[in-house]
């Protein structure tokens, strides 16, 4: 016996679909009002349900939606511009920089702008410097951040609240007030132009233990309180098990600690003289005269410092949607 499909909301089955070409018995109207009867079974064919052809169409563009869909795009436009203009300005000669009216499209189009720059400063040095400065700094961001943000959400101690709550107050505190004392400390301690002076200040953030702090707060306790049967601790946790769940928000984190590495300008500004030890923000700061600048080179050399940040957060984008999905944060 062949089987029959139920719709939902009727109390009786109905007949066995027609093979095809074939028009069902008892139906009326044109070829357009019956294929808009037709039922399709809901799961596959199984017997829970069945839904509509004209249900699944598509919702009508609401004119809040469209409205909306406008703003981004010319959001999105307004922040492409100065970028576009970069690029441009980049790849023109010195005559066309301020031609009247302004020329997106360079004509001609020459590269001797990268050229010079490469030839003005020690561009790969400074590559090497960022780039070292950046990873390493962000390595130990995310390993202090989710340590402390697991300590905040999962282990119970005295003053626990009050001190998180401390530790997230300077957040307010502006980075200009704390480069006094921060010079002090490393001069003190003999690292003025190395590497530790670049690197340690940036290894810590409230930002980052507030982030992880609000992840492992999702995190299902029964999964802690299974490897505390199995005699695991929480550091054991911490390793194998909570580290490996918050792999969307570490790499959050990771992006945003990059990125403000790799950015940096004051602090490299203040703790170092040597030219060998400067980052890439630092080193194409020499490209800006006093009195004169040649703005086709200076863009040449912001290209070569985007193109690595923007790489990074192309490439790690679908993490940061993620994340923030994950620890609550608009």
């Amino acid at each position: 016996m062949a089987e029959r499909v139920l719709l939902a909301g009727r109390d009786g089955p109905l007949p066995s679909s027609p093979m095809k070409g074939e028009v069902p018995a008892g139906a009326s109207g044109t070829i357009e009002d019956r294929t808009s009867t037709l039922h399709l079974p809901l799961h596959g064919g199984g017997r829970e349900g069945a839904v509509s052809i004209s249900q699944r169409k598509k919702t009508p563009l609401r004119f809040a939606d469209l409205a909306t869909y406008i703003l981004l795009i010319l959001g999105a436009v307004i922040m492409l511009l100065p970028f576009a203009w970069m690029l441009s300005t980049s790849l023109k000669t010195r005559g066309a920089t301020f031609a009247t009216p302004p020329q997106w499209i360079p004509d001609p189009v020459t590269l001797d702008n990268y050229a010079t720059v490469f030839d003005s400063v020690p561009v790969g040095q400074f590559l090497v410097n960022s780039a070292f400065v950046s990873v390493t700094s962000t390595a130990l961001m995310v390993l202090f951040c989710a340590m402390s943000g697991y300590a905040f959400a999962r282990i119970e101690f005295r003053g626990r609240t009050l001190l998180f709550y401390a530790y997230l107050a300077t957040l307010m505190i502006p980075q200009q007030v704390t480069l006094t004392p921060l010079f002090i400390i490393m001069n003190w301690l003999g690292w003025t132009n190395t590497y530790q002076a670049l690197i340690l200040p940036s290894s810590f953030g409230a930002f980052g233990t507030f982030l992880l702090r609000q992840f492992f707060l999702r995190l299902p306790r029964e999964i802690e309180e299974a490897a505390f049967i199995d005699g695991a601790g929480y550091i054991r946790i911490f390793f194998t098990i909570a580290i490996h769940l918050a792999r969307p928000a570490l790499a959050t984190l990771a992006v945003f600690a990059f990125m403000a590495s790799w950015n940096s300008f004051l602090w490299p500004l203040i703790i170092t003289t040597d030219t060998s030890m400067m980052t890439l923000p630092l080193g194409l700061s020499a490209l800006q005269g006093r009195w004169s600048t040649v703005w086709n080179v200076l863009m040449a050399g912001t290209v070569i410092a985007t193109v690595p940040i923007l790489a990074v957060y192309v490439f790690a984008q679908r993490f940061i949607i993620k994340g923030m999905s994950h620890t609550g944060l608009k």
